[in-house]
């Protein structure tokens, strides 16, 4: 029987000290081991030239080094930048590249599908499959780093020029309901032989799921992006069914919360801009009031969204001259706010794009075609109500 191999993507710094100790290696192999895999870009254990020869035999028989295979790989007449990766059981999810001049963001993927079914995102629209693994998270900015520096040449390890200097969670599900294996990945997003990512440059975006907003301020304190998206509960209800068990006076309250242990000063409130329905000026007075007074009043800044129309929504994007007033409002407020830049969307890269191929859930495509065939083996009206004349 073929033992499974252990993949060393899912292990955090402090799992893999473990792991080495009980292959009887000392805590600096796991140092170097981690350096080689997320600094290097190896997967190979022969290349890992520092390594004992005894430890390198011991690691081809009993561990490997896999990220999610690529399934295509496009690029935007922007440069964004997205790959599809294939995660098993008919599932993919969706990892987006966006450069700009100062830095360089990858937005991750924390689960196949999502099961906060907002409604207008596009990925919620497919349903939930399953959470990814930590070697499935980690593994796509891992594959992303260093396929990344094989397109413009640049070598791997510290010397050569880090691609990824920010990270997103803000792919395909809510990390906070995939909690333990997204905590993992952050610490190794953070670990200085890993990636070496400063607390403030990575964000995790969450639909407000409370209860993890505390649990993350107390295990791995990163910067926080909450799909705000209405002014009020009522909207916000009809929006973001998750509202209804967490609304919105307690979800301000589990940000407050956070903000004392917070890399950065303040949260960040990203809007989503829907013709007609969240876009009007009494919403951004709403917005104003829920966030400069009272018991809800807290340090913030806004990223108001152009929306991404897609089919199911039957949602349109707010116009722009009345983004532009909307977003006066609430500058005229002191809030700080931006507009973010639509990027990718010919890829179909962009904010609430992210579909995905993944696995038809409730199995159309499959029992279409067995009913092809039954209607081919016993004819047309196979299945169908059919008037017989006496």
């Amino acid at each position: 029987m073929t033992t499974a191999l252990t993949n060393l993507l899912d292990m955090d710094p402090a799992q893999l000290v473990a792991y080495c100790g009980e292959l009887g290696e000392k805590p600096f192999r796991a140092k170097q081991l981690q350096r080689w895999i997320h600094q290097f870009g190896v997967a190979d254990f022969d290349q890992m030239t520092d390594l004992a020869k005894s430890l390198r035999d011991k690691l081809k028989t009993r561990a490997e080094v896999r990220a999610p295979a690529i399934i295509s790989d496009h690029t935007s007449a922007d440069g964004t930048r997205k790959w599809l990766v294939d995660v098993g059981q008919g599932n993919a999810v969706e990892t987006v590249f966006i450069p700009e001049e100062n830095r360089g963001t990858l937005c991750i993927s924390s689960q196949a599908g999502c099961a906060v079914n907002c409604r207008f995102c596009s990925t919620g629209k497919q349903g939930f499959n399953r959470n990814l693994t930590v070697a499935e998270i980690i593994g796509q900015l891992w594959m992303a780093e260093f396929e990344l520096r094989r397109t413009k040449g640049i070598e791997p390890g510290p010397k050569g020029e880090r691609q990824i200097t920010n990270v997103v969670m803000m792919g395909m599900g809510e990390p906070l309901l995939n909690f333990e294996p997204t905590v993992t990945a952050l610490r190794l997003m953070l670990d200085d032989n890993a990636y070496g990512l400063s607390r403030r440059r990575v964000t995790l975006s969450t639909s407000g799921v409370v209860p993890m907003i505390d649990k993350l301020s107390q295990e791995c304190p990163v910067a926080l992006a909450v799909s705000l998206h209405a002014s009020n509960d009522a909207l916000r209800d009809s929006l973001i069914p998750l509202n209804r068990k967490h609304p919105l006076r307690e979800l301000m309250a589990a940000c407050q919360r956070y903000l004392e242990f917070a890399p950065r000063d303040f949260i960040t409130f990203e809007y989503c801009m829907l013709d007609g329905v969240n876009d009007s000026d009494q919403n951004a007075r709403e917005l104003v009031e829920l966030v400069t007074h009272g018991d809800t009043a807290i340090s913030c800044k806004f990223n108001l969204i152009p929306f991404n129309p897609f089919p199911e929504s039957g949602l349109k994007r707010s116009h722009n001259p009345r983004i532009k007033a909307f977003a006066q409002i609430l500058m005229d407020a002191g809030i700080v706010t931006t507009i973010r830049k639509t990027r990718g969307d010919d890829i179909d890269a962009a904010c609430g794009q992210l579909a995905g191929d993944v696995k038809d859930r409730t199995r159309v495509q499959e029992r279409m075609q067995k009913m092809a065939e039954y209607q081919n083996k016993f004819g047309k009206d196979f299945g169908r109500i059919v008037e017989i004349s006496g």
